[in-house]
């Protein structure tokens, strides 16, 4: 029995990986799957979880404006930088996920879903996955601008800082639309009303922006 339960664990952590890849061509099978919420699937998902959540994270920290400027103070070399972004990326990343996580629950139940709190982080986990694909520009971005790309006014100021910047929003707009496949495709939701509940959630996440500022 241990060991049927031990090929069992092996064989669905095996689907769960390769549903990293399949959410990117097939995307309602893999969030159909997310019904599933059995322990030995939920199990299986963690490490791929894990995985898309640090690596979204550091990508993340990487496109943003505070990235552009670390090489300005001449004590940070490109090995500190590397140490930044992995370890801010990793803060930055599972901080979202159950922040941006707790939102999409939110806007889900305000549509009237039932579903857990759990299902809704894994849903923008894999919905996360173009995302870090964005990591695979910065070889080529770094051997067209080198350290430039971490500094201000930069040789990659111009035209071509711009063409990473639109592939970086590009993904992040198709993260966007696999969060709205997978609200409709969990929940068995009409576009409308899936749409709606992500509506919904961009106003938790208005609202967690703007608490702060009011204390």
């Amino acid at each position: 029995m241990a060991v049927e339960a031990e090929a069992r664990a092996t064989r669905l952590q095996r689907e769960w990986w390769l549903r990293v890849l399949a959410v990117l061509v097939a995307p309602r099978a893999v969030f159909a799957a997310l019904r599933e919420e059995a322990r030995e699937d939920v199990e299986a998902r963690q490490e791929p979880l894990l995985a898309i959540v640090c690596l979204a994270g550091i990508a993340g920290v990487l496109a943003s404006s505070s990235a552009g400027r670390l090489l300005d103070d001449p004590e940070i070399d490109g090995l500190l930088v590397a140490v930044w972004a992995f370890i801010a990326g990793g803060v930055y990343g599972f901080a979202t996920y159950f922040v941006a996580g707790a939102a999409v629950y939110l806007g889900a139940r305000g549509l009237g879903s039932l579903g857990t709190y759990r299902r809704a982080r894994h849903l923008l986990g894999f919905a996360a996955v173009p995302l870090v694909l964005t990591l695979a520009l910065w070889p080529v971005r770094l051997a067209l601008h080198g350290g430039d790309t971490f500094r201000s006014g930069g040789s990659d100021s111009g035209a071509g800082g711009d063409v990473f910047t639109a592939l970086t929003l590009a993904f992040a707009a198709w993260s966007l639309v696999l969060l709205a496949v997978g609200v409709k495709t969990v929940h068995g939701w009409s576009w409308g009303r899936s749409l709606a509940a992500l509506g919904l959630v961009g106003a938790v996440l208005a609202a967690f922006a703007v608490l702060p500022t009011l204390f």
